[in-house]
Order: C-alpha cells, then structure tokens, then sequence
C-alpha cells in the first residue's frame, strides 16, 4: 500500500510522524565508556564501505562533476577521536541546533523565526542550516548571521518536509530539490554562498536527499514511499535502489555510495508526514544487489550513518543516556561510548572531531 499526500508535484506520506536521529557524520565517540571494545564484534558481511559504485554505474573518479575533488581517505586506525556532537531539535515551527562537547552545550544556528522550516539540513559543522522558505527560497542561516539568514537560491520546491536539502560531506556543497511538477524532480547544487549552481539531473527519489561522502550520489525515497532513488551527479542519471521495497526515510550512504541506510516500512504501516525523524529503526541495504546488510549491535537501535571514512555509527537507547557504537568497515566493534545526558531526546545529526 503508498501512502499518499501532495506537495509540489510530489507524493508525501499522510500519516503519523516517524522520529529519526540523522546520525553521526564523524570519528570516534565522546562522553563516558559504556562498554568494552570487544562486545559485538563481527564481520556483518562487510557492513562498511566497498569497492565500487551505485546501482548502474563505476565510482573511479576521484574530481566529480559537482566542482569539488573527493575527500581523502581516512583509516580507522590514524582517524581523529570525537570531542562532541551536533544535534537538532524542533522549536515551534523551526529547528534549533546545539553543540555538545562532553556534558556542555552551546547554542547553534536557528531556522524559521516563526516561519516553517521544517525543510532543513544542517552542515557538517554545526555552524549553518540550509532551509526552504515558502516562497521556494533556499536560506542559509549561521548562529551571527541575519536573523533569517541568506537567500542563495529562489527555485526551491516547497510543500511538505520531505523535500530537505543536503550538505557534502565537505560542507561546500548544497543539493535541493527544485521546484516543478513531474513524475521526476530535478536536483540543483550550489554553494552556501550563492555561487556555482547546476543541475545534477532529475530524481524519482527527493525526499530527504543524502549524499555520499565522496561527493558522487545522491539517494532519496520517494514521496509515496515507495523505493529510493540514486541520483549519480557525474553522469546526471537516476536510477532505483534495488532491495528497498517501501521506505520513509533515507539517513546515510556509505562513502561511495554502496551501502543506504533507511526506514525500511512494511505495506501497511504508517508512512508519516516527511518530517525528518528523531529515531529510527535502521536497515541497510547493499545498492548494488540489493541484499539486506546485517547491523551486529544489541539493543534498541535508534539510527545509524556511515562515516566520512566508512565506518558506520550506530546508535542505541539508553536508560539514563543512549550510545554510540562504531563499528569498522568489516564490521567489527572499534569504539562505544555515551552520549551526554541532555542530548538524549535530541535528533543526533553529526559527530565532532
């Protein structure tokens, strides 16, 4: 069964909300040790990144068509510790971001001031929010900048929560959904100055964009649920996702885009409105063949997002604070710690180094 609702030419899904983290984007953990390294260790059947392309297409090129290179690869033995976290929460119509490093918090950036801003993704950094207005405008709000931020670009598609921009992994990148009517909708890029915008081509998958780390895909569900979507920014093609029947969320690619992290639903389950979640269950599915990818960690999962160096983060409810476990690229535990007890019911969006 879809799950139906209209927003500028796309289908967003009617019922009731699913709460997602959009999880970790860095290295290793912070806060106290909640547990030992050696917990949960296994391969996963290669749960990390893996040699190789999207769905249709090769992954050689190391400069992409988006105008940045890719990043360099990082081991998980010489990868910088994390000193903290960035995480969201909605106030009112808008989005707050704060920053934890250990147990303290600080103030972010803000989206909305009083207007819906609902369509948001936060930088890598913490430092910015890129949202759609409802006069299809993209801003770009800094915590010392104007109150409602900058307009970089005015041909935004606006109508639901689903249709969220994404920040690279570099952070000198945004992809938005453009405005327009079609079974496809066209993606744009631009820089968070205003400057350098293209089209990358034209997706069936634009709700809640994510980008892999080196730069090339981009994957999305699409706004009756029904599958994702890969859109290859180099060749300027889209195609779907094999393995993913239903889903209502997409939180994270692997770095080269092998693996997809999403809310995986079932035909009769609620689709939710297209806000992005606080919680999720997460499924990771191989983009390639389409075979389901195992997570080798206990408890109640709450979401999961590869890494910028192809580790993947999971995260798992706690009673008085939840956890972060960080597994390898084979899939092996190589870090677990907890996270500070005021961000426990906040939305989880990046690690800092």
């Amino acid at each position: 069964m879809k799950h139906w609702a209209l927003a500028t030419g796309v289908a967003l899904a009617l019922t009731a909300v699913v709460t997602t983290p959009a999880l970790a984007e860095g290295i290793e953990g912070f806060g106290a040790a909640a547990g030992s390294l050696g917990e949960n260790r296994g391969t996963a059947g290669g749960i990390g990144a893996v040699t190789g392309s999207t769905a249709s297409t090769g992954n050689t090129d190391a400069a992409r068509s988006t105008g940045g290179t890719a990043p360099k690869a990082v081991s998980n033995a010489t990868a910088a510790p994390v000193s903290g976290g960035v995480y969201f929460r909605h106030k009112g119509s808008g989005v707050e971001v704060l920053t934890y490093r250990g147990d303290r918090s600080s103030g972010g950036p803000t989206a909305g001031a009083g207007a819906f801003a609902g369509q948001f993704a936060v930088a890598p950094d913490g430092r910015r929010i890129a949202w759609i207005d409802d006069k299809n405008r993209l801003r770009v709000t800094s915590a010392d900048g104007p109150r409602m931020g900058t307009v970089i670009a005015k041909n935004a598609a606006y109508g639901g929560p689903c249709l969220t921009p994404a920040w690279s992994a570099d952070g000198k990148r945004i992809a938005y959904p453009v405005k327009g009517t079609g079974e496809a909708m066209t993606v744009a890029v631009i820089g968070p100055d205003g400057r350098g915008r293209f089209n990358a081509g034209k997706t069936s998958g634009p709700c809640h964009l994510t980008w892999s780390a080196d730069g090339r895909t981009l994957a999305g569900y699409a706004g009756d649920t029904d599958g994702v979507h890969l859109l290859d920014t180099r060749r300027r093609t889209s195609s779907r996702a094999p393995g993913v029947r239903l889903a209502n969320h997409v939180e994270s690619l692997s770095p080269d885009g092998r693996r997809v992290v999403v809310n995986a639903i079932g035909a009769n389950a609620p689709g939710g409105d297209g806000s992005w979640p606080l919680s999720f269950t997460p499924s990771i599915y191989d983009t390639r063949t389409g075979a389901k990818v195992a997570i080798p960690v206990k408890g109640r999962l709450l979401g999961a997002r590869y890494l910028r160096d192809g580790r993947l983060a999971v995260r798992v409810k706690g009673t008085s604070a939840n956890t972060i476990v960080v597994l390898s690229r084979s899939g092996k535990e190589i870090q677990r710690m907890a996270e500070p007890a005021g961000a426990k019911n906040l939305g989880l969006l990046w690690l800092l180094g």
